[in-house]
């Protein structure tokens, strides 16, 4: 067997006692017998005794059957990690309840008093789609103002020794993703004024998005989805449409998953239609750069 191997297999965490732990810890809070847990869910008692103990499997529908009896989500039991605070609890329950639009209030008003929206900034992050312009934009700007200009992808593969597809090919979405997050906390670490430019997925990750708008004044460098098309090949990188006759299907359907999360940014810069002269104009003007 391979090490690395064999050591992955063994780090995996033990989602069925995971699982047990919190459908007993949520019994417990509530005040339920298990008696009384299988009889609001229609699950028997033995079952339940056995889920309770990480033994056994279980199937979607009746996790859901008792996460509904616990007055809880499907996601909180299933979920790998293990550390919710008392007040996350409490914050989750809380805005589960509400409407879309109260939920959207409420996410505004916590992005007033923690992200930074001001116009004197510090650090500026560039988000959007490959092909938006955010290199060639981040780059001027960067020199326009004296600021060091960061590539997160460049400091991706910097970090992981190898490119971008070869850590998505040996570690998947997941371990990229780690090193996206060590390498966005470095920057962040290490740089107190910075023009950044993050990768187009970045968004994601609520996580990492919300350390992003905490952190930065962010714009979203934002186009068509026949321009980010055109724009990517036109750079020489014909892979959108090898073996992909749905490329261009693909690409508006992210680009349609990924709006709602970029229109949190502070700003948006629309480069569709126009030279780099005009996005770099608007761009400058958007930003003002506070080195006191």
């Amino acid at each position: 067997m391979i090490e690395g191997a064999a050591s992955s297999a063994t780090s995996k965490p033990d989602i069925l006692g995971l699982v047990g732990e919190r459908v007993r810890g949520l019994r417990a809070q509530r005040g339920m017998t298990r008696k009384m847990l299988a009889r609001d869910s229609f699950v028997s008692e033995r079952y339940l005794a056995q889920l309770e103990r990480g033994q056994g499997n279980i199937s979607i529908g009746l996790l859901l059957k008792i996460a509904t009896a616990l007055q809880t989500t499907l996601s909180r039991l299933v979920r790998v990690e293990n550390s919710e605070t008392v007040e996350q609890a409490l914050v989750n329950d809380f805005v589960r309840h509400m409407t879309p639009g109260d939920q959207q209030s409420a996410l505004n008003l916590l992005y007033e008093h923690f992200s930074t929206p001001n116009r004197k900034h510090r650090r500026i992050a560039l988000i959007g789609m490959r092909g938006a312009g955010k290199t060639t934009l981040g780059c001027r700007l960067a020199e326009h103002h004296d600021l060091p200009f960061i590539k997160l992808s460049a400091q991706i593969e910097e970090l992981a020794g190898m490119s971008v597809p070869e850590i998505l090919a040996l570690t998947g979405r997941s371990g990229y993703r780690r090193f996206e997050e060590q390498a966005l906390q470095e920057a962040l670490t290490n740089n107190e004024f910075c023009i950044l430019e993050t990768g187009g997925g970045i968004v994601s990750d609520p996580r990492m998005l919300n350390i992003i708008l905490t952190s930065c004044f962010v714009i979203w460098v934002q186009a068509t989805p026949d321009e980010h098309m055109r724009r990517v090949i036109e750079q020489g990188d014909l892979r959108p449409m090898q073996a992909n006759a749905d490329a261009m299907d693909d690409l508006k359907q992210i680009l349609e998953e990924r709006t709602p999360f970029y229109e949190k940014a502070h700003a948006r810069l629309n480069t569709t239609g126009r030279d780099v002269e005009q996005c770099f104009k608007e761009l400058v003007d958007i930003v003002v750069v506070d080195k006191e």
